[in-house]
């Protein structure tokens, strides 16, 4: 192995993360499909919504680590981005209605399932924010507000105290 350092411009390394993104849409449909092609569509689906569940639980708990042991609470405010903007370059946060969101306008995962006309399936995949944000707060709920695959044209997210619940880490 070399011990020199090759430099890649910003957009070479971009179009490698988008290259990964894209192989790893490409294997959540492929085993969200085969499952539902070998399972039935019911089983199938769930035993999928499962899989990305304990994914997202795991993502979530290793945010939650990494923001703990900066000395911070699991506030939202404090939720170390998880999506690399090199992936995901068309993402801002606004506020609707006194809400903090996260809206993006281009998901490189959402236009694969699209371009396969798998937009049911690859919606599955969209669980694992649901699932990330209650491993890292069980006080917190991720809404999709809105999402390409439903048919808008972008994805907001919005992270909300949970109704009834008053802890805050």
């Amino acid at each position: 192995m070399a011990d020199k350092k090759e430099m890649i411009s910003r957009d070479e390394a971009g179009a490698q993360v988008k290259r990964m993104i894209t192989r790893s849409a490409l294997i959540h449909y492929a085993f969200t499909k085969t499952l539902v092609d070998v399972l039935g569509e019911k089983k199938g689906k769930d035993l999928a919504k499962k899989a990305i569940q304990l994914y997202g639980a795991w993502v979530g708990k290793s945010v939650k680590e990494k923001t703990l042991a900066k000395g911070l609470p699991a506030l939202p405010e404090n939720f170390q981005d998880d999506l690399p903007p090199l992936g995901w370059p068309d993402r801002e946060t606004v506020q609707v209605e006194g809400e903090r969101r996260a809206r993006i306008y281009s998901c490189p995962l959402a236009r694969v399932w699209q371009d396969l006309g798998a937009e049911e399936l690859g919606r599955i995949y969209c669980y694992v924010d649901q699932a990330k944000y209650e491993a890292y707060n069980p006080g917190l709920e991720c809404v999709h507000v809105r999402n390409m695959l439903d048919g808008d044209p972008y994805c907001e997210l919005a992270v909300r105290k949970k109704k009834g619940d008053s802890s805050r880490s």
